[in-house]
């Protein structure tokens, strides 16, 4: 059962500049627990009744690329899935012909929170801020709010996705963030499992693959980065591994790829796959860095410089992987079915070039969208 906070968890002004959060984290505990407290007595009230299934989960950010393959696959294995999608223009449809139950809420709104959560027994949590939008905002105030009102709803389970060795660079704003979160979660009481995640299949289609086969400009670094990235449907397959064992409790485990890549090899592949040669514009770490240091005096240009803040995680030519069979072996995960970047790719370039032929397209035709 989750504990509440004790008194002397909540950061002092000072301890928290130098643990690299915000003191608005402190507002957001205080807006959370009065907000969450308020459903205590649903909650008290559900405890005298049947207890929530196992099957229960709530998935937040649900609509992402992540978020989306964990719902589809948490639909396909049986369970009862809830979406917390904010009010938006265009509804989440799909989620709902999925078979999914959608609620609106928000995590910049504490009080939509809490009903959201009545009869759920575990969250997971894959949200995060859209580049329009503050990221502090998002990764940080709300998600204590969510931590806050998981202890207050008794929820049995809480799924986090964090940043390979995201505790490694402070400076980097949103890893710093996501370390935080991850000692705040830990602190918590809640059981939970932490994923640190390395990259997405996905992003390097949109990165490089489309603007290949479109003919645009594709935007590279000269940095020796390698990243081991993963597909998010087996992230998706690792996420309920983890909900079917307590092996899994209160751990934090890395997922990554079999192979590390660096963008340059990427390039080359995905050139090869596409039997065209990419217009690459290489980008220097260091005019990154510059750039950034340059905004970080504009106010109004805060929230860019702290993206652009990665250029000190790509100055460091690390390689982002880590040694998985551990963790395949506590999620019983067969090491062959994880799917390989060049695997991907390949499977991706051949679907798109078999429909380039049947619309008699070439690979050089622009605005091709799939």
């Amino acid at each position: 059962m989750a504990r509440a906070l004790p008194r002397s968890s909540i950061l002092t002004t000072e301890a928290m500049q130098q643990r690299g959060m915000n003191i608005s984290a402190r507002r957001a505990c205080r807006t959370a627990r009065p907000c969450a407290r308020r459903f205590v007595g649903v909650r008290a009230q559900a405890a005298t009744g049947s207890p929530v299934p196992k099957t229960s989960i709530m998935v937040v950010g649900g609509t992402g690329t992540l978020g989306r393959q964990i719902v589809r696959k948490a639909l396909d294995e049986g369970y009862d899935v809830r979406v917390l999608v904010r009010p938006r223009q265009n509804p989440a449809d799909f989620l709902r012909e999925w078979g999914a139950t959608v609620v609106q809420g928000d995590l910049t709104d504490v009080t939509s929170i809490p009903a959201s959560l009545v009869g759920v027994h575990t969250i997971i949590d894959c949200a995060t801020a859209r580049p329009e939008e503050p990221t502090k905002k998002i990764d940080w105030e709300g998600k204590v709010a969510l931590i806050q009102c998981a202890q207050a709803m008794n929820i049995q389970k809480y799924v986090f996705f964090s940043i390979y060795n995201c505790d490694k660079y402070p400076a980097v704003p949103l890893m710093n963030l996501k370390t935080c979160t991850e000692k705040y979660l830990q602190a918590s009481g809640l059981n939970h499992t932490i994923f640190r995640l390395t990259g997405f299949h996905q992003a390097v289609i949109g990165n490089y693959a489309v603007p290949i086969l479109e003919d645009k400009q594709v935007w590279g670094t000269n940095d020796d980065t390698r990243t081991a990235y993963i597909d998010t449907q087996d992230v998706a397959r690792c996420t309920l591994a983890a909900l079917r064992t307590s092996k899994a409790d209160n751990k934090t485990l890395t997922l990554s790829g079999p192979k590390a890549w660096s963008t340059k090899e990427i390039i080359e592949m995905c050139e090869d796959l596409a039997d065209s040669n990419a217009q690459v514009t290489t980008v220097p770490a260091g005019v990154l860095k510059a750039a950034r240091a340059v905004l970080k005096s504009c106010q109004w240009a805060k929230d860019a410089a702290d993206r652009l803040a990665f250029a000190e995680v790509l100055s460091g030519s690390d390689a982002w992987i880590a040694p998985m069979e551990d963790t395949y072996k506590l999620l019983d995960i067969e090491p062959s079915s994880v799917t390989g970047l060049e695997e991907y790719l390949k499977e991706y370039f051949t679907r798109i070039m078999k429909k380039l032929k049947e619309v008699g397209a070439s690979t050089d035709r622009t605005n091709f969208y799939v």
